[in-house]
């Protein structure tokens, strides 16, 4: 996951969903700006997932995220794609 949040602030929100990874902070927007997910006046980053398999390529990309739907969503397309 990557925001474009500091890393204080990432630190917080993941720690307060007990996540079991870290989320990358983009506060330069370079990341943002190169997946094409820089939103309007760069005050944000679009919610979209990237599927990219350990060669570096991008397997897949969802572009309709539903936050609620999110985890489950991502499982799925995981196990469509082959990823374990």
């Amino acid at each position: 996951m990557v925001s474009l949040d500091y890393p204080e602030k990432n630190a917080q929100f993941a720690e307060s969903l007990e996540l079991n990874f870290p989320i990358l902070s983009d506060t330069s927007k370079r990341v943002a700006k190169d997946y094409g997910v820089l939103g309007i006046a760069g005050l944000y980053a679009k919610r979209w997932t990237f599927y990219i398999d350990i060669e570096g390529t991008i397997r897949a990309i969802e572009r309709s995220v539903s936050v609620s739907n999110a985890g489950t969503d991502m499982a799925r397309k995981l196990a469509e794609l082959g990823f374990s």
